[in-house]
């Protein structure tokens, strides 16, 4: 269940999702669409929503709970992305995993992506990992903003000259 607002000039997106796969790559499609939308650069936000809804729903899945997604724009303008989940003991470091690991990089991702970020505990059994990205600030990591899901588009073909070839 996805629910949008625009109160006081603020956009707002709640969504409560399943703690499965399909739930995690919901709440980056949600994403997507609400932040293309809204005329809003969304890479950067689609990879930290992917990395902390992957987290919910590997390490804070409790059978038969969901988890939620919220998004919301502010005067800044800041996006604030939280994902709570129901399982609070769980709330790791975004510390570099060993060369080798096969995992452990979501929260380092995020830490390098988002301009702040953090984990709040609400009522018993409530934890939220947040992000905030200052959108006026590109990112080091993609300075290339782009408003168009890259998934959803295919190579351009350039010339020697670094044209593309499509509008010829």
């Amino acid at each position: 269940m996805a629910t949008l607002s625009h109160v006081n000039q603020e956009t707002r997106l709640v969504a409560v999702l399943p703690s499965t796969p399909r739930g995690a790559r919901a709440a980056r499609a949600l994403t997507v669409a609400q932040l293309a939308e809204q005329q809003i650069p969304f890479e950067d936000a689609a990879q930290v929503v992917a990395e902390l809804a992957a987290n919910a729903v590997t390490h804070g899945r409790v059978p038969g709970r969901s988890f939620r997604l919220a998004l919301r724009v502010t005067a800044g303008p800041t996006l604030r992305i939280e994902v709570s989940d129901t399982r609070r003991e769980f709330a790791s470091p975004a510390v570099a995993p060993e060369p080798w690991a096969e995992s452990g990089r979501g929260l380092v991702l995020v830490a390098a992506l988002a301009t702040r970020w953090g984990t709040d505990h609400g009522p018993v059994p409530l934890k939220t990992v947040w992000a905030e990205m200052d959108l006026g600030i590109p990112s080091p990591m993609s300075p290339d903003r782009g408003f168009h899901d890259p998934v959803d588009r295919g190579p351009v073909a350039h010339d020697a000259q670094g044209l593309n070839n499509r509008g010829k």
